[in-house]
C-alpha cells in the first residue's frame, strides 16, 4: 500500500520572519553594489593618474633653407645731385621731373659771357706769348751761333738763352689758362653723367646761377638711376653669419599684391652695428620696367641655407629651466629623461635643435611645469604630428 506524503505549510511566524529579512538583504545588495562599483571606478582612476598619458613626437630634420622675412628700403642704384660749374644766367632747361634722359644728354644751359669774354682774352695772351717764345727763340740760337765764333761773350748768350726759357714757360702758363677756360665753358652745357629719370629740377629760364663762388651752391637737377636698385636690409646678428653674397631674395610691396620681384644680395656692411646689432645688407634687384620707385617700401625674404641641418620639434615641447632649455624624452617603462639641447634656427612654429638629440626620441609635447626626470608616464596611443 502506497503512502501519500503530504505538503505540510509553514508556519504563519516563519513566514513573517523571512519576509522582513529577503527585504534587507535586498536594501543591501541595491546600496552596496553601486559602492563597491564606485570603489573600484576610483581606484582604477587613481592607478591612471599615477602614471598620466602624454603625447610625444620624434624630432624630424630641419629643412636645410628658411625664409628670413624682414622690411627693406627701396633706393635707386645711384643718384646725384647736378650742380653748375659754371656762374651765369640759366638760358634753357631741357629736362623736367618724370624725364629718362641718357648719359651725356644735355639737360640745361648757363649764359655765361664773362667766361666767354675771359676765353677771349686768354686765346690772345697765348697768341702774345706764343710770338714772344718765337722771337726769344731765335734770339737765342743766333747768339749761341755768334758764341762758337767767339763773337759775343757767353754771359751775354746764356742771359738770351735764359729769356727764351722765360718766354716759353710764359707761353705754357698762358696756353693753360686757355684749357682751363675752355673746360669751364664748356661748363655751360649741363649734360647727365649717367643714364636715368630726373626726379628734382630746381631752376627755371633766367635764373642766376652761382657755381659757388659767392655762396653755397643749389643743386639744378636730381638724377636717379632706377632700371636697377638698390635694396638695403638689417639682418639680426643672429642670422648674420648665413647671409652673404649670392643669396637670393625675393621682394613684396604692398601696392603689388601676389607679384614677387626677384633679387641677389649684392654685399654686405662686414660688421654688426654695434647700435642695432644688425648687419647691413645690400640686395640689387632688376627694374627695367620701372615700376618699382625708389623710396618704397619692401618686405624682403632672404633665403637662408645650412649646410648642417639639425633636428626639428616643435615649440611647445621645449621646456625653459633656470638650467637651460631642456625636453623630455619618454625612455625605458615610461620614465622621464629630462635632455638639454641647444637651440638653432626658429621657423615660428618649430625650431631647430642643435645638439643633445640624435632623432630617435619620443619627446613630450605640452609638458607640465612640475614634470621630473625618473617620473613614470604612459604615451598616448594617438601620436601628435609635429607642429
Amino acid at each position: 500500500m502506497s503512502s501519500i506524503t503530504l505538503f505540510k505549510p509553514r508556519s504563519p511566524s516563519r513566514l513573517r520572519l523571512a519576509i522582513p529579512l529577503a527585504a534587507v538583504a535586498a536594501a543591501l545588495a541595491a546600496g552596496g553594489l553601486p559602492r563597491l562599483t564606485a570603489r573600484a571606478a576610483v581606484a582604477r582612476q587613481t592607478a591612471t593618474l599615477a602614471e598620466p598619458t602624454v603625447a610625444v613626437v620624434t624630432p624630424t630634420r630641419a629643412p636645410v633653407q628658411q625664409m628670413l622675412v624682414l622690411p627693406g628700403e627701396v633706393e635707386a642704384y645711384q643718384q646725384a645731385s647736378i650742380y653748375a660749374r659754371t656762374s651765369g644766367y640759366l638760358s634753357h632747361w631741357y629736362a623736367d621731373i618724370g624725364t629718362h634722359v641718357q648719359r651725356g644728354q644735355r639737360l640745361a644751359e648757363i649764359d655765361a659771357p664773362e667766361v666767354d669774354a675771359a676765353l677771349e682774352q686768354a686765346r690772345s695772351d697765348a697768341a702774345t706769348a706764343a710770338a714772344n717764345y718765337d722771337i726769344a727763340r731765335t734770339t737765342a740760337a743766333r747768339w749761341q751761333e755768334m758764341l762758337k765764333d767767339n763773337a759775343v761773350s757767353r754771359q751775354a748768350s746764356e742771359e738770351n738763352v735764359s729769356t727764351m726759357k722765360a718766354k716759353q714757360a710764359m707761353l705754357a702758363a698762358a696756353q693753360a689758362n686757355v684749357s682751363r677756360l675752355v673746360q669751364l665753358q664748356s661748363f655751360e652745357k649741363v649734360e647727365a653723367p649717367f643714364a636715368g629719370v630726373i626726379t628734382v629740377r630746381n631752376v627755371d629760364t633766367g635764373a642766376l646761377i652761382d657755381a659757388g663762388n659767392g655762396g653755397t651752391p643749389a643743386a639744378l637737377f636730381q638724377l636717379a638711376e632706377i632700371d636697377r636698385l638698390r635694396v638695403f636690409v638689417d639682418v639680426p646678428q643672429d642670422q648674420a653669419a648665413d647671409v652673404g653674397a649670392g643669396t637670393t631674395a625675393e621682394l613684396t610691396l604692398p601696392q603689388f599684391p601676389g607679384r614677387v620681384f626677384p633679387g641677389t644680395v649684392a654685399r654686405t656692411s662686414g660688421a654688426i652695428d654695434p647700435a642695432s646689432r644688425t648687419l647691413r645688407v645690400e640686395v640689387d634687384m632688376d627694374n627695367a620696367d620701372g615700376s618699382v620707385q625708389p623710396g618704397a617700401f619692401a618686405q624682403v625674404s632672404l633665403a637662408l641655407a645650412t649646410a648642417r641641418p639639425g633636428l626639428s620639434l616643435p615649440v611647445n615641447a621645449l621646456l625653459f629651466r633656470p638650467t637651460g632649455v631642456q625636453v623630455a624624452a619618454v625612455g625605458a617603462g615610461g620614465a622621464i629623461r629630462l635632455v638639454p639641447v641647444t637651440l638653432g634656427r626658429d621657423f615660428g612654429s618649430t625650431v631647430e635643435i642643435r645638439t643633445g638629440l640624435n632623432g630617435s626620441e619620443q619627446v613630450i609635447v605640452n609638458p607640465g611645469d612640475a614634470i621630473s626626470a625618473g617620473q613614470v608616464v604612459r604615451i598616448n596611443p594617438h601620436p601628435a604630428s609635429p607642429a
